[in-house]
């Protein structure tokens, strides 16, 4: 499929564009995207440089996009959505908008909530400074919200794909086994409880810095003498949802790409991918996340053809 502009940079596997990415995915056809994986600008009750709707306008400005989402999805397909919380201005008062475009998705999209999942960031800063540092009336917020969206409840997924080491006492079990018993909560265990299944089946809450400082974006931005994007996505993020609801070969698509985490991680991964950027200088800085891979990924500019 041919687009109506032509990609910043391409790689084997995928295409950076920088274009409005309602335009963008009205060009995709129904059913052809395995999975959308995105944190669009947050709705803070400040104005960052990177562009965001303010808490009363975000609903109104995001459904668009999600809408068309969930048009160009497969039925086996994921939408996956990292949104951060806020506060009300002037005071020590959260929002509610993000669970307001949580109803907003499933009410009046149309979308299942597959699961909810939280983003742990141990670095985040403390803030709002006045309400956690000066009258410390409040403690750091450092969760964000991830909702994983389905159009068919049964859509693909494997937990096998994302098994994490089993702890020291998990193995113990596993050595020695253990007998049938029930637990206070009812649970009965049994002696299939301790078999190796070959990790331990992650839980919805994912731990993840977002300082990454020796990554090849950051230092050839700093070589270049460019400005890092002050709003960069965690790779672990995509990483988890990717293996977790994609195989390779499937298509991803970051709407929202920024610097192109998504975009970097899914070439790792072997997944083709599509990002799009509305601000070119994002769009053109981030191809210095693939300076340093392999010379035959990186492909010179020019239209490219992708098949669906």
């Amino acid at each position: 499929m041919h687009f109506q502009s032509e990609p910043i940079y391409k790689t084997v596997l995928g295409a950076l564009y920088c274009a409005d990415s309602l335009e963008f995915m009205r060009q995709l056809p129904d059913d052809s995207v395995d999975l959308v994986v995105t944190s669009p600008p947050y709705a803070l009750h400040f104005k960052k440089e990177y562009g965001n709707a303010s808490q009363q306008e975000y609903i109104a400005w995001f459904l668009p996009f999600a809408r068309e989402i969930k048009r160009i999805i497969k039925p086996s397909g994921s939408f996956v959505l990292n949104i951060g919380g806020s506060w009300q201005p002037g005071v020590p008062v959260r929002s509610l908008y993000h669970y307001r475009v949580l109803l907003a998705l499933v009410d009046e999209t149309g979308y299942d909530l597959a699961q909810e999942f939280f983003w742990f960031n141990p670095a985040k800063m403390p803030a709002p400074a006045e309400w956690v540092n000066v009258r410390r009336i409040r403690v750091k917020d450092s969760v964000e919200y991830i909702f994983w969206f389905v159009k068919d409840p049964m859509a693909q997924a494997d937990n096998r794909k994302v098994l994490q080491p089993y702890s020291d006492d998990m193995k113990r079990l596993i050595k020695r086994g253990v007998k049938q018993t029930i637990r206070p909560s009812g649970h009965v265990i049994t002696g299939t409880f301790a078999s190796d299944r070959g990790g331990s089946i992650p839980s919805n809450l994912i731990q993840c810095g977002n300082n990454e400082s020796n990554s090849a974006y950051v230092k050839n931005s700093r070589i270049a003498g460019n400005k890092i994007h002050p709003a960069r996505f965690p790779a672990e993020l995509p990483r988890f949802f990717m293996e977790f609801l994609t195989n390779p070969g499937d298509l991803v698509l970051d709407p929202f790409a920024g610097s192109n985490t998504t975009g970097h991680v899914a070439e790792r991964l072997k997944r083709r991918w599509l990002g799009v950027e509305l601000r070119e200088d994002y769009a053109q800085e981030s191809r210095l996340r693939f300076e340093g891979l392999p010379e035959e990924v990186i492909l010179q500019q020019g239209q490219q053809t992708l098949k669906f």
